[in-house]
């Protein structure tokens, strides 16, 4: 596993995991309504540097008044800043990928990040795989997408979705190194400094791409809505969701910790709901098919014998 430490409670870390993906769940309305908002007041190259400098501006402080100057200055920056620009990489597809389909279909994509996840300790960690893995990833999958809806009109699998999936993939092994490839550092260290390396690259996209011509941002457009949409999408939905995220994946591994992305577009439902959508019975029944693969798979719902494949 890509797990620093064993799990002191499973319990605790799936409450931990739950907590990031509704977080992160909550932002992508935000992104919404950045990114569908006309004018638009960021284009996605500027949008994702915002985003990453003000989780940056929020988790810098707060690691350094919490572990102390030290644990800045022993901290491998380059490294750090070299997985951070592949978190802002992941960013930026998510992004363009958003733009280009929706944020249902963006936490749909996401389903392939348990398959990722698991790859990547098979072929890294030496995961052998169990029957109740297997069963359990195919629930999170069937689940996820279930969970996802509005398939009117098809699913619509295009360059947005293809951008998702660039990012899904980009994100899992930014996530992996961010545990395996900084010891020595707590979530909150490991976290805030590959966020603050994504920060610096999501600048440098962005300051590219204004020396290139592209549009630049559109102050005019941007008000109490877009900056109280903002300071969701980038501290909540990155910067505290990452932490929480972080911590997980450190206790349950990458590919765990993935099968509870796929409850996101139950979530993105429930505060669309709150927001004057309406309840789908298919979504909630892709929900409740994700939690129990979580179960199945992480052997907490006993299957029997366990037999490796």
């Amino acid at each position: 596993m890509t797990a620093l430490s064993p799990s002191r409670s499973p319990l605790s870390a799936n409450l931990i995991c739950t907590a990031s993906m509704l977080i992160w769940a909550a932002a992508l309305p935000a992104a919404e309504v950045l990114i569908r908002a006309d004018p638009q007041p960021l284009p996605p190259l500027l949008l994702n540097a915002a985003r990453m400098v003000m989780a940056a501006a929020f988790l810098l402080p707060l690691w350094w008044l919490i572990e102390g100057t030290d644990s800045l200055r022993r901290a491998n920056w380059l490294r750090g800043t070299m997985v951070g620009s592949l978190l802002a990489l992941g960013a930026l597809l998510l992004v363009f990928g958003q733009t280009g389909t929706s944020a249902v279909m963006a936490a749909v994509v996401s389903s392939a990040m348990p398959l990722i996840g698991m790859i990547l300790e098979i072929v890294f960690d030496g995961r052998k795989l169990t029957t109740g893995i297997v069963l359990g990833l195919l629930l999170s999958v069937i689940g996820g997408i279930l969970a996802a809806g509005n398939f009117d009109g098809g699913l619509g699998f295009g360059i947005g979705a293809l951008l998702c999936l660039g990012s899904v993939i980009t994100f899992t092994l930014a996530s992996r190194w961010t545990v395996t490839a900084l010891p020595g550092l707590s979530p909150l260290g490991s976290t805030s400094l590959t966020v603050c390396g994504a920060a610096i690259a999501g600048t440098a996209f962005a300051a590219i791409s204004l020396a290139a011509g592209f549009p630049g941002p559109n102050l005019s457009a941007f008000g109490l809505t877009e900056f109280s949409a903002l300071a969701l999408y980038g501290i909540g939905g990155l910067a505290i969701s990452q932490v929480l995220w972080i911590i997980a994946v450190g206790r349950l591994g990458i590919a765990m910790s993935a099968l509870h992305i796929n409850l996101t577009p139950f979530y993105v439902m429930v505060f669309m709901l709150a927001l004057g959508g309406s309840w789908s019975w298919v979504q909630a029944l892709g929900a409740a098919l994700v939690a129990v693969g979580v179960l199945v798979a992480q052997g907490l719902i006993p299957l029997g014998r366990r037999t490796r494949i």
